[in-house]
């Protein structure tokens, strides 16, 4: 007995020093790899506000003899056809490409809620039309269905982010609205329904604060697929028009000249990669501290 109970203990003693260790995890600092993030969205959020600190020359500046130059020490990262600095137009877009993002997310997060809470709460026949719906959204491609949105509403930054917004918002609706049915049946609830609170009070005190902060973490993530679906939509021509400096168009422009001016893509492009997996990592990282659960 004692030479199986002692490799129990062991195994136990284990698990309480891994659960201890994870614990001191979740509670800690960011680690490396968020920091290096929240360095780098800082950095986005500074050429964002002030792209002159970052970028120099003016992005809309045409300078026709010096189209389709190679990165050089005046023009680290080369002009483009019309001799337009690539890197002044890629700072520029910063601003374009953040705005977009994060309104796309509260959009679709407060369509998502607004969903979500109605199935929840609603009852059998509001949950079921709900969870129909959202079951035929998530069957169609993300890009499809804002594609669709772009068509009833025209193109444009603005309707970019509708579009990104809404289509994104049955992913919010469907964790809101689990969240929402196991508010309801938890022990705080019941007690609060025992002790004759008020559907109301119960539902604004107890079964919305459960429900809707963790969406938030789930929105620092999205932010980043939203920076994402926004350039491709400005890369299909119906996001935001050009001249206007922004990372999916400035892709679009440059797929012309990859044979000859490759750097006309490669830094757009490296700026959406870049900046939407650090937003990923660092929403992952906080999440992982306990500050947003």
């Amino acid at each position: 007995m004692s030479g199986i109970a002692e490799p129990r203990l062991q195994a136990g003693a284990q698990g309480d020093a891994s659960a201890g260790r994870s614990e001191r995890v979740r509670g800690g600092t960011l680690g490396p790899a968020g920091w290096t993030a929240a360095a780098v969205v800082a950095l986005a959020v500074v050429a964002a506000a002030w792209p002159a600190l970052l970028g120099g020359g003016d992005p809309l500046a045409v300078h026709p003899s010096e189209a389709l130059r190679a990165p050089s020490w005046s023009s680290p990262f080369g002009t483009d056809e019309s001799g337009r600095d690539v890197l002044a137009r890629v700072v520029a877009g910063t601003r374009a490409s953040l705005v977009v993002g994060v309104v796309a997310t509260l959009v679709g997060g407060g369509v998502g809620i607004a969903l979500g809470v109605l199935a929840g709460l609603g009852g059998r026949i509001v949950d079921a039309v709900v969870g129909r719906l959202t079951e035929v959204a998530f069957a169609l491609p993300l890009l499809l269905v804002a594609l669709v949105v772009i068509a009833v509403t025209g193109p444009g930054p603005v309707p970019a982010m509708l579009a990104v917004g809404f289509a994104t918002a049955p992913g919010y609706a469907r964790i809101v609205r689990g969240l929402v049915l196991r508010a309801r049946r938890s022990q705080v609830v019941e007690t609060a329904v025992l002790m004759g609170r008020s559907p109301a009070v119960i539902t604004l005190r107890h079964v919305l604060p459960a429900a809707l902060w963790p969406v938030v973490a789930v929105g620092t993530l999205g932010v980043g697929q939203a920076i994402v679906w926004a350039s491709a939509l400005s890369y299909l021509g119906v996001g935001t028009p050009p001249p206007a400096p922004e990372w999916g168009a400035m892709l679009a422009d440059g797929r012309t000249y990859l044979q000859t001016a490759p750097w006309m893509s490669a830094f757009p492009g490296l700026a959406i990669v870049v900046t939407a997996t650090a937003v990923t990592v660092l929403g992952r990282a906080i999440r992982r501290t306990g500050v947003i659960r």
